[in-house]
């Protein structure tokens, strides 16, 4: 008993009395097991054993006679007299328990058998999902890759168990609920309340998870005889809730038989499942959901969880509506919505948001949580208890969409965490056509969630009792724990893809059984019928009232002639706009500020205003460069954003800066955290000291992910007009990783959905012979996406400007000087509307001594520089310039540089396009005509095939009525980016400085 003792001593982490408590029968173990972790329980552990002990220790007659024998015999030392071990007892192999060897046999053999029941319960606990009636269909081609599943009557031999044993009576352990009440059952009792608990309709997975209290909360949730039952009143609810969700779609398939509209059939249960959720959230405090889904049952979600008005969603398939707003629009299946209704359940006013999305799957996920995470932001719900977000995925996209599982990553990441979130997957078993069986490598599509130690509950979507059960169980984890949930609804697709889909070509087995399965509300009909809850007259009555209702809101929708997409806004920003959703002046004020707060902004950013906090030497000379920089008034790079930043977050403006590496600046420049060098996770961020009423400061460094954060950022932004969010690239290149976001949300966002966003993109971008990749942001693709008609000059009119800028998709700058980049990120705050900004940020030009700004240019009066115009010598003779160069960026560096060098500053005019687009036609005819008598040169240092030329050339002919040519300087169309050779680098860059300092290059040409 030796080993007893020291083990314990070691690894007990409750007394036996907080362990042990009297039960029914005076000897019932009771307690729960704390820990952080799930020990692993097979027939070799003496888990059984020690837990009698320590019961023994603290009350001998609190155990059975055989145990109070044993422990008081091995308690006596091993001089004691003592049984003999039964014969074989050590060769045994893993049906022995070590220390149980000089035991009595009967003593040995009652440990042996209990700790076999333990690992029967285990098993089911771990595997019971395997065997679980979970497919409608009772086709299911879930593979286990043939691991036996070791539950079940015809396995209990597996454990060391048989017939024999069935009605023999076990004390159950401390790690299941079976019991109820009781404290022990026979084990053919216990089979089959694990069986009930496990292998009905119901299948958990949870056993992964590592946290005891987690574990022991479910099995309680699951294993309660009788848990999963619901009483009368709530199944009369849930059968008025499956009559909405299914005669919607009916009717739907009645009046547009040929539309697409990618119902729910084959998964109504959707409908309950979702307002289950949202019954048991608001219950618990929840006043906001946001929500995000595929097209799949879009229509039945506005119309029977959001309770968008049906008259609004028929009319969707009127073809003859005009629409009232500017822009595309887009398909009724991924437009949004957000409303605020009481919830009946709870008594509690709600709002729901349904997030509109592209045909993109799982693209949404992200923004939902950045979404999500501003709202939590804004209320101070720091524990996520009053702001929630749902996610629902289809099957074959939840396992092969990479951006599930960087959402995934994200959720535990202090700055992105939303504290949990109910991920609802609608489990179609199968893809487009694609079966599971060549679509994903993991058994179940849920896999992915294991990751996070999410709990995944798999249920029969055709038994709506077990779904909504589930998912109030899901919606309580969410608020119990704040981590994340997966109900997976497993289904099936009554139509194809689509409704015009034929999928007999692909899957004629899994559809003729399809073509023969009863609809899921009648056999919920039936069955309450068959308990006497309703009568068939009751039911028939329920259906004709909704059909009626669908009926005459069919008829109302006949009489709407316009369709006003912002009706269906998921993020209406309440007071920022006119009520007819204009902007309120269009007019933007000067986005310089007073010399003192410069100089405040400066200081502070140069300082470390808390005490005894050691920098790093080689910072705490940047912090001193700061400061003379500041006292000589001028910025560069680095501060000209602090500048920016801190005057927002001054004025009250949220300022939340997130990307890789972001913190310090991928180039070392920026030092937003500070770190003290001696004690570990102590840190100081200076811009949160600027004044005790500023704004907060929100610098994150993200995970190493694009898609993912950026998508997140978008729906951060999406919030609040009333904050400052960028998202930063590591390098420019990287956000094509991305691109899915930009190009269906960013760039078009507005276009199709009426949504305004002022969220900023930073892509560093240059030159700078470091190879193909981290040099160009690819701005070609951006300015392709750009709205502006390159053949049209716009009106002029007094506000051209504001106006240009709200007509635009997106604002496209590559700032050369701080000046201008501390302009134009305020000029993103002051503006009327909001509109996404991408900025190339320079890398070289950080540190360029010539790229600095003085006060003088950020004080009141001063705004963002559209062009640059020449001012030195050549503008104050403009008749004897022969060339006038158009360029932007950093690459007016290397033109002054050579410009200088070849001494022809009164022959070669340089001017600055600062702002790409939308394109500052007014201002290039200006400049162009200013020097008549030269030619027009473009010079890019990007390849001819990429950068600005294809997206500048027709504009800047268009400013000029195309009266003259314009010449390209730059490097020759290429397939890469840039060349990995340092020397071929430096030899490109001569040669188009000679062509673009050549008077005569482009002599005789046409």
């Amino acid at each position: 008993m030796h080993r007893f003792r020291t083990t314990f001593k070691r690894l007990r982490p409750l007394t036996a009395a907080q362990r042990v408590q009297q039960g029914p029968s005076g000897r019932r173990a009771s307690g729960r097991a704390s820990g952080t972790s799930e020990p692993s329980l097979n027939r070799t552990s003496s888990n059984y054993a020690e837990e009698m002990y320590l019961a023994w220790r603290e009350n001998p007659r609190s155990v059975h006679q055989s145990w109070d024998v044993f422990f008081r015999s091995s308690d006596a030392g091993p001089g004691a007299a003592s049984s003999p071990a039964p014969p074989g007892a050590s060769a045994q192999g893993p049906t022995s328990s070590p220390v149980l060897m000089d035991a009595p046999p009967n003593v040995a053999k009652l440990v042996e058998d209990h700790l076999a029941v333990q690992s029967l319960i285990r098993a089911y606990q771990v595997r019971g999902h395997h065997i679980a009636k979970l497919d409608p269909l009772e086709i299911s081609c879930v593979d286990f890759d043939d691991a036996p599943c070791t539950v079940g009557f015809q396995n209990l031999g597996f454990h060391g168990l048989d017939e024999s044993h069935l009605d023999e009576v076990f004390r159950l352990p401390t790690t299941t609920f079976i019991g109820g009440g009781q404290s022990t059952l026979s084990l053919r009792e216990i089979v089959r309340r694990l069986e009930v608990a496990y292998c009905g309709h119901i299948g958990v997975e949870f056993m992964f998870i590592n946290d005891v209290q987690q574990c022991q909360w479910i099995r309680q949730k699951f294993e309660t005889p009788g848990i999963t039952e619901c009483s009368v009143e709530e199944k009369q609810t849930l059968l008025s809730r499956m009559i909405q969700s299914t005669r919607f779609e009916e009717f739907l398939q009645r009046k547009w038989s040929s539309e697409k509209r990618f119902g729910l059939e084959g998964c109504e249960s959707l409908i309950p499942a979702l307002k289950t959720i949202i019954d048991k959230s608001s219950q618990s405090g929840v006043e906001s959901v946001i929500m995000g889904m595929p097209h799949r049952g879009r229509l039945n979600v506005l119309a029977n969880v959001i309770r968008k008005e049906l008259e609004q969603i028929f009319c969707q398939f009127d073809s003859k509506l005009e629409a009232a707003d500017e822009g595309s629009g887009d398909v009724k299946y991924h437009l949004g919505m957000y409303h605020r209704r009481m919830n009946r359940v709870s008594d509690r006013y709600v709002t729901l948001s349904l997030m509109a999305n592209p045909s993109h799957l799982e693209a949404v996920d992200p923004v939902v949580q950045g979404k999500t995470k501003a709202e939590q932001f804004y209320r101070g719900d720091v524990e996520g208890k009053r702001v929630m977000s749902v996610l629902l995925h289809g099957d074959a996209a939840f396992a092969g969409q990479g951006v599930v599982y960087e959402t995934f990553h994200l959720s535990n990441l202090p700055s992105y965490s939303t504290h949990g979130t109910v991920h609802v997957v609608v489990n179609n078993q199968i893809g487009f056509t694609t079966d599971p069986r060549v679509a994903r490598s993991s058994p179940y599509p849920t896999d992915v969630a294991r990751v996070v130690n999410a709990p995944i509950f798999h249920v029969n979507a055709d038994d709506p009792v077990a779904v909504t059960y589930v998912c109030s169980v899901a919606a309580e984890w969410r608020n119990t724990f704040h981590k994340d949930v997966v109900v997976d609804l497993v289904c099936y697709r009554r139509n194809g893809h689509n409704e015009m889909d034929e999928p007999m070509f692909t899957q004629p087995l899994m559809y003729k059984q399809i073509r023969k399965q009863k609809g899921v509300l009648q056999k919920f009909a039936d069955k309450l019928m068959a308990e006497g809850l309703v009568t068939s007259q009751e039911f028939q009555e329920q259906v004709a009232q909704y059909d009626k209702v669908c009926e005459e809101a069919f008829t109302r929708s006949k009489d709407e002639k316009i369709l006003h997409i912002k009706h269906w806004l998921d993020s209406p920003w309440p007071g920022f706009f006119q009520l007819d959703g204009r902007p309120r002046s269009l007019s933007c004020p000067s986005t310089g500020i007073a010399e003192d707060e410069l100089s405040h902004i400066g200081n502070t950013a140069a300082s470390v205003p808390v005490e005894e906090f050691t920098i790093h030497g080689g910072l705490a000379r940047i912090l001193r460069g700061r400061g003379l920089m500041v006292g000589r008034r001028l910025c560069d790079w680095a501060l000209g954003e602090y500048m920016a930043f801190g005057s927002l977050l001054t004025e009250g403006i949220h300022v939340r800066l997130s990307g890789q590496d972001v913190e310090r600046g991928t180039f070392s420049h920026r030092h937003h955290v500070l770190h003290d060098q001696n004690i570990d996770k102590k840190t100081c961020i200076p811009m949160n000291h600027l004044s005790s009423d500023q704004a907060p400061y929100s610098v994150c460094n993200s995970s190493l992910s694009e898609y993912g954060v950026l998508g997140f950022e978008l729906g951060f932004a999406m919030s609040s007009p009333s904050a400052l969010v960028l998202w930063e690239a590591q390098f420019g290149d990287f956000h094509n990783t991305a691109q899915c976001i930009i190009d269906q949300f960013i760039s078009s966002g507005q276009t199709k959905w009426v949504r305004q966003n002022g969220i900023v993109l930073l892509l560093p971008h240059g030159m700078e012979g470091m190879g193909p990749e981290h040099s160009s942001a690819r701005p070609e693709r951006f300015l392709q996406m750009c709205n502006d008609d390159p053949d049209v000059f716009p009106e002029v009119s007094e506000d051209f400007v504001v106006r240009q800028l709200h007509d635009c998709n997106w604002i496209v700058v590559n700032c050369s000087t701080p000046a201008n980049y501390f302009h134009v990120l305020r000029r993103q705050i002051l503006q009327p509307y909001r509109k996404p900004l991408i900025v190339f940020t320079p890398k070289s030009l950080l540190r360029h001594p010539e790229v600095k700004s003085s006060f003088d240019e950020m004080l009141p009066g001063t705004h963002f520089r559209r062009v640059i115009p020449e001012e030195g010598p050549a503008a104050s003779r403009p008749q004897e310039v022969k060339r006038v160069i158009f360029c932007t960026g950093k690459i007016y560096y290397d033109l002054s540089r050579e410009r200088r060098s070849r001494g022809l500053e009164q022959e070669v005019a340089i001017a600055r396009v600062e702002q790409l687009s939308p394109f500052p036609f007014d201002l290039v005819k200006e400049e162009a005509n200013r020097y008549g008598n030269s030619d027009l040169v473009w010079c890019q240092e990007e390849h001819k095939n990429q950068g600005y030329y294809d997206y500048i050339r027709p504009r800047l002919k268009t400013a000029i009525s195309r009266t003259r040519p314009v010449w390209y300087a730059g490097r020759e169309s290429s397939a890469a980016s840039a060349t990995g050779s340092k020397h071929s680098h430096l030899l490109e860059l001569q040669r188009f400085m000679d062509s673009a300092f050549d008077l005569e290059a482009f002599s005789g040409k046409l």
